[in-house]
């Protein structure tokens, strides 16, 4: 039974390596950015009251899946369910690289301007990472990765 938890960087190549697992396994994938925001012209986070039950819902729906993302605190909520793991960790410069050559995200712009209009932004964040200690920096993967006792895989570059 494959319920595979895979996160990262941004840019690190999490909703890619999920899209090729799904379709490998023709398995349902969840991609935490679609419910982690509110839609709203400001970003606002949802409660983890409100994510809990996306995640709960997605996960009774199937007996296997992936679900994907940088949320250490949506991730955690998946984990109790999960069978393995995944670790994204690349160098920043690789997330940056694949951050300005990633396809346009409808899902999450409305436009490929729109996208390109955030990518500074994008970069910069991705580059703080390591200096970060919240919910998306690498210190609370690290955290999530060697707390977990089932099965793991770290990359540290997106060739498998």
């Amino acid at each position: 039974m494959k319920r595979i938890v895979i996160f990262g960087n941004s840019g690190s190549g999490k909703s890619t390596l999920a899209k090729e697992l799904c379709k490998e396994g023709n398995l349902p994938h969840l991609d935490l950015d679609t419910i982690a925001w509110r839609p709203a012209s400001s970003p606002t986070r949802n409660s983890i009251t409100e994510s809990r039950q996306h995640i709960d819902a997605f996960i009774a729906a199937s007996e296997e899946w992936i679900i994907e993302g940088s949320y250490s605190d949506l991730l955690e909520l998946a984990l109790p369910a999960s069978s393995e793991i995944i670790f994204l960790n690349l160098p920043i410069e690789a997330c940056i690289e694949n951050a300005k050559s990633r396809p346009w995200e409808p899902h999450k712009y409305k436009s490929r301007e729109a996208q390109n209009a955030n990518l500074g932004m994008l970069v910069d964040w991705i580059s703080r990472y390591s200096e970060r200690d919240d919910t998306f920096s690498k210190a609370s993967h690290e955290r999530l990765f060697n707390s977990y006792n089932s099965r793991k895989i770290m990359y540290t570059s997106n060739t498998r």
